[in-house]
């Protein structure tokens, strides 16, 4: 028999059973947690980096980080969703939990350990001078004097800052490497410096900019990772086991055209 009693109780019950429907239907913008710890991982970049992450004609983020990524995902049995941020946030949005990890040719340094972790090394790199064709400047000494245009809070940063003080107001730093290349052809600086894959990818896909790139042996190897929030270990963990998987099955030599142990 109905009454006000059984009535409340079955109100009670339907509220809660909505509550639970809402909350199992909750869309997680990042972490999504699977069987192995993730089903789906959400990737921040800043893609004007080629050839490790760019935007093409149909507005896709293509490049090596894409391609090493989706074969670590393949690995651990994760979706991978990258988005474009941009260079700073990258770093701001891995802390805040808004995703899940940065892959952006980020450069394995004892300082960003401090605050963020890295999974093991993906990619050997070092730094270039990019000058103008015509430039007399044929070593790093040489723009010790000079302003030299940088992707800011970078190691190509790092460089310009060691090598003229933190304090210079010679070292022009901007928001992505395109920019500081640009601003060697306007003749705003004497020199860029960036990392060599990408001076090199840069200079091979606009052969008309006029300028030139020098090795120098001052410049020391350094490592890409993949990086995620301080702590996250489950996560570390998971994305160094895809990772090995791709260095022992050669899949990472063959998107990289490097070996690294």
């Amino acid at each position: 028999m109905f009454n006000k009693k059984t009535g409340f109780m079955m109100m009670l019950l339907l509220a809660f059973s909505i509550v639970l429907a809402a909350c199992g239907s909750e869309d997680s913008s990042s972490g999504t947690e699977g069987d192995k710890g993730y089903s789906k991982l959400l990737v921040g970049t800043e893609a004007t980096f080629a050839p490790f992450e760019s935007m093409n004609d149909k507005g896709e983020i293509i490049g090596i980080d894409v391609d090493v990524m989706n074969a670590i995902g393949a690995e651990i049995e994760a979706e991978v969703e990258f988005k474009n941020v941009g260079w700073e946030p990258v770093f701001q949005q891995v802390t805040n939990k808004e995703l899940d990890l940065g892959a952006s040719g980020i450069t394995i340094t004892d300082e960003r350990k401090q605050t963020y972790d890295f999974t093991d090394p993906y990619y050997e790199a070092t730094l270039m001078i990019v000058v103008k064709e015509d430039s007399p400047i044929a070593t790093l000494a040489e723009i010790e004097d000079k302003k030299i245009a940088v992707q800011i809070n970078t190691t190509g940063h790092e460089a310009a800052k060691k090598l003229q003080g933190v304090g210079s107001s010679k070292i022009l730093a901007y928001e992505n490497q395109p920019i500081a290349f640009q601003e060697v052809i306007n003749g705003t600086a004497a020199a860029a410096i960036g990392d060599n894959a990408v001076v090199l990818e840069y200079l091979k896909n606009n052969p008309k900019s006029g300028l030139k790139a020098i090795e120098s042996s001052e410049f020391e190897k350094e490592y890409y990772g993949f990086m995620v929030k301080k702590g996250n270990k489950e996560l570390l963990d998971l994305l160094n086991e895809g990772l090995q998987k791709i260095k022992d099955n050669g899949k990472l030599e063959e998107i990289t055209g490097q070996k690294i142990d």
